[in-house]
């Protein structure tokens, strides 16, 4: 009988294999409270570490309440943070996007208004206020697509923290493994072509090619779900 392919050993769980992300801090911004109020003052109590995520994450304290944001450029401890419709546009503060003049560089986007912030929210990177139209704004994100969002919804005025994250080299092999097990990856991961039929679908011969088409079945049985998985469609996107 064959054994457990990967994809099927990740799903039971263990040791290798570890269950859950170990996320201590849910990023995100009381959204309904900071917009039904014209101005809010907080502080910022702390800059803490989270497992499992590449940014440094701020712990606020505002109006009785305490939050957690992705830290942006500049912000330290002790900085009296505002938000509101009538908080100014200065780094760290919270305000309705549609008030941030073009050009402005964002973090922390709403998608839609109350949702807390679930645009642009890793290390080094921000949104760039296009353009202001009525009620709908016009961003860039780092992807360097637009993107238009309502101008009631909510951002953190300022680029994440931790730019240059990842040009630094991993140096030690022990290192990459703490970092990918904090995020729920195996590591190291073997290619499945060069497994054994009995390890994975695309194992076997003498030669390292799949040998059969990638794209599977929605409805495949899981010890062949892998590859592209019920693909509408494979290969590069013509321009």
């Amino acid at each position: 009988m064959p054994r457990r392919i990967r994809a099927q050993r990740i799903g039971r769980g263990s040791p290798t294999y570890v269950g859950s992300l170990q996320r201590r801090y849910v990023v995100g911004y009381p959204s309904s409270v900071i917009s039904s109020a014209g101005l809010l003052r907080g502080v910022v109590r702390d800059i803490v570490h989270d497992a499992g995520r590449g940014v440094p994450v701020a712990e606020v304290e505002m109006d009785g309440r305490v939050f957690y944001l992705p830290a942006v450029q500049g912000l330290y401890v002790g900085q009296v943070v505002e938000a509101g419709a009538e908080a100014s546009v200065s780094t760290g503060n919270i305000v309705p996007i549609g008030k941030v003049p073009e050009g402005g560089l964002v973090s922390c986007v709403e998608h839609s208004p109350g949702d807390g912030g679930k645009l642009v929210r890793s290390s080094g990177a921000y949104a760039s206020v296009v353009s202001q139209l009525g009620d709908r704004t016009i961003i860039e994100l780092p992807s360097k697509k637009l993107a238009e969002v309502s101008s009631k919804g909510l951002a953190v005025v300022g680029i994440v923290a931790g730019g240059g994250r990842v040009d630094k080299p991993m140096l030690k092999a022990g290192k990459k493994y703490h970092l990918m097990r904090a995020r729920h990856r195996p590591y190291p991961r073997v290619r499945g072509v060069a497994m054994v039929p009995a390890r994975h679908p695309f194992g076997g011969g003498s030669h390292k090619r799949i040998g059969r088409p990638e794209p599977v079945k929605r409805t495949a049985p899981p010890g062949r779900k892998v590859g592209l998985i019920a693909a509408r469609r494979t290969g590069r996107r013509k321009r």
